[in-house]
């Protein structure tokens, strides 16, 4: 049985950071590409991050503020956010999907999906 669990989201000032942690049991984990991907409230789920076994990718408003990155020893893929802005606010959510995935942005390439961490930012 697959589950991935997120963990690290809380309340923070806009400016601020903070580092999502999602742990990964059930899969090889090393096979699989990892996201990242949010909702706020009264929005569609929406594309953050990426990370596959060499290569990241990043959806334009978090490019150059969050950070992508796995520890396959511990089955663990993070996500660093600096410099968090009250638009961030969402859950976040972890997902997993094939190694051959090419549609990194889109939902629909992940089989597994986390139960998603709060992170709110206030200004």
């Amino acid at each position: 049985q697959v589950q991935l669990v997120e963990s690290g989201g809380g309340l923070v000032q806009a400016g601020g950071s903070l580092r999502l942690s999602c742990a990964a049991s059930g899969l090889t984990f090393g096979r699989n590409v990892m996201g990242w991907f949010r909702q706020a409230p009264g929005k569609e789920r929406e594309f953050v991050t990426a990370i596959t076994g060499g290569n990241t990718a990043y959806a334009d408003s978090v490019r150059g503020r969050f950070t992508i990155s796995r520890d396959n020893a511990r089955n663990t893929v993070y996500l660093q956010m600096n410099s968090l802005k009250p638009e961030d606010t969402a859950v976040y959510y972890c997902a997993a999907g094939p190694s051959w995935s090419v549609k990194l942005y889109s939902d629909s390439t992940y089989d597994y999906w986390g139960q998603g961490t709060q992170v709110t930012v206030s200004s």
